[in-house]
């Protein structure tokens, strides 16, 4: 099949950037990275500076192909990576736009990578749990509501993308760090830390520049892992509270 690709290009973050008209023949069986792969490769052949992605396990897990495609980030299909999208979904002669991941908080590195390390930060502003429990104890020593532990492991599939970030309007980050914040807050191990926990998060969200959250529900229908709007609730109450106990 034969497709017209429209790609970002950008030399550096201080850099302007532009769109790029690519013709590229590819199978309809490839993944969208292995089509990637073959413009790189015609690129290469020609001479010319392959495309910058991000990209790693290819299996759906670590979130790093994030690319938007066709103004949605990871593409057309819901709960689905950019590495898990495949060419049978476009059209003989589609012309494919693809850009990177655009928010203030992720600036470009090049092309179509963008630096995501603001959620590495939030995360080590109380994405853990640190109270020494000693050595590690069995699985089942600790009952856990089957429905509450579900809801845990929910919120923990996040991958940690970004894709909620691109998808919202006001650039917010709120289901990322609702999701982390849900998955430890939701367990007795994490319960200890919950105040302290989201307190810190949510500064260190606020001071990346991540943008309010307005309830427009994107981050959620374009999220890979279909997490959940629910997290963003639950984070506002452990929020309040923290906020109580902070000033006692």
């Amino acid at each position: 099949m034969k497709l017209n690709l429209k790609v970002w290009r950008q030399k550096d973050s201080k850099s302007v950037g532009r769109f790029e008209m690519y013709q590229i023949e590819a199978n309809e069986h490839m993944s969208f990275l292995e089509m990637m792969d073959v413009l790189n490769q015609q690129l290469i052949d020609k001479k010319q500076e392959p495309v910058a992605f991000d990209h790693d396990c290819r299996e759906g897990i670590c979130g790093a192909c994030s690319m938007v495609i066709n103004g949605k980030p990871h593409g057309p299909n819901s709960g689905t990576t950019t590495c898990q999208l495949h060419m049978r979904y476009f059209k003989e002669g589609e012309t494919i736009v693809i850009e990177p991941f655009r928010a203030r908080s992720f600036p470009v590195i090049k092309d179509l990578v963008v630096d995501r390390t603001a959620f590495d930060r939030i995360i080590q502003a109380g994405g853990y749990i640190s109270i020494n429990v000693g050595q590690a104890i069995d699985g089942n020593s600790m009952p856990i509501e089957k429905d509450v532990a579900g809801k845990s492991f929910d919120a923990a599939a996040c991958i940690g993308c970004g894709a909620c970030v691109a998808a919202c309007p006001n650039g917010s980050a709120m289901l990322f760090t609702a999701a982390k914040v849900s998955h430890l807050g939701l367990l007795p191990q994490g319960e200890v830390e919950q105040s302290r926990r989201v307190y810190n998060m949510v500064a260190q969200m606020d001071a990346e520049g991540f943008g309010r959250c307005s309830n427009v529900g994107a981050c959620e229908a374009d999220c890979p892992k279909e997490i959940s709007l629910e997290n963003i609730a639950r984070m506002n109450r452990y929020y309040t509270k923290a906020i109580f106990v902070s000033e006692q």
